[in-house]
């Protein structure tokens, strides 16, 4: 809930209301983490607890971008920056769409995609919060739409080459 609140706040197109998206996204990443971790912790982790966490996941981060995209029709981007928004957030969506596929194939994304030890993939999602803050929406959301759209063709390379692996 708090993902999506967050999305809603960033979609309100205003510095206050970037702010309290900023925050509250930061909110519920430190939330996602510390829940993972509870379970863990005290072993109460399940296989359908991973699987709805890595939904909720998908669903935040691709609501995210298209609330960025909408809060930013006034830029001098107008009507594409909800397009670009949605773009980003469908690519997001579909990457997110690959990992569900290499953990259902018994593989671990950091494996696949070689990521650095210690790094998950939605790590790289916490630039939104200094991005809201410090006014770096616009320049974050012509990224995400570029390269989104590029990661998610490297994304189904890599899935593709290890599907054919014997």
């Amino acid at each position: 809930m708090t993902g999506v609140a967050a999305a809603l706040a960033l979609a309100a197109g205003t510095r206050d209301w970037a702010i309290v998206g900023g925050t509250v996204f930061l909110v519920s990443a430190m939330l996602d983490r510390a829940d993972g971790e509870l379970a863990r912790l005290s072993d109460r982790s399940s296989p359908g607890g991973h699987w709805y966490d890595l939904y909720s996941d998908m669903a935040v981060n691709v609501a995210v971008f298209i609330g960025i995209g909408f809060g930013l029709v006034d830029s001098p981007l107008g009507v594409w920056a909800p397009a670009m928004g949605v773009v980003s957030g469908l690519s997001i969506g579909a990457i997110f769409l690959i990992v569900f596929q290499l953990h259902d194939q018994g593989s671990h994304p950091n494996a696949v995609f070689r990521y650095p030890k210690g790094f998950d993939f939605d790590d790289a999602l916490f630039i939104v919060v200094p991005c809201a803050w410090f006014g770096g929406l616009l320049p974050l959301l012509i990224a995400g739409a570029i390269g989104a759209p590029a990661f998610l063709a490297f994304s189904i390379i890599k899935w593709r080459k290890g599907r054919t692996r014997p």
